[in-house]
């Protein structure tokens, strides 16, 4: 997690310093439906690496933002969900999602 020194002045940068890459937004997208594990966030996320989407997750979640689960199973099984920090960026992504229909709707 970064230290409040190391964040910019301005709430908007600190936001984006944060979220503001495509990758994290789609990752975050998702994980606000539900837990995924890291082969489906993959195959739902076209055109991402392995080592992209393993550096957004490590990232994301060392910034608190979302929680990787391990569970005591063979073959081991690893899910990633919102933390009670990311589950309030929800109504950001809402409406971005709001965002993103009303100008698509302008075009038809």
């Amino acid at each position: 997690m970064l230290k409040k020194e190391e964040l910019p002045e301005c709430p908007v940068a600190t936001t984006v310093q944060l979220i503001g890459n495509k990758w994290k937004l789609l990752i975050l997208r998702n994980l606000r439906m539900r837990p995924w594990r890291f082969n489906e966030l993959q195959k739902s996320l076209e055109g991402i690496s392995q080592k992209v989407l393993t550096e957004s997750l490590r990232s994301m979640e060392a910034d608190g933002i979302i929680i990787r689960t391990v569970y005591a199973e063979v073959p081991p099984r690893v899910e990633y969900s919102l933390s009670k920090l990311g589950d309030t960026m929800r109504p950001i992504l809402d409406a971005m999602e709001k965002w993103g229909n009303d100008y698509k709707a302008t075009f038809h």
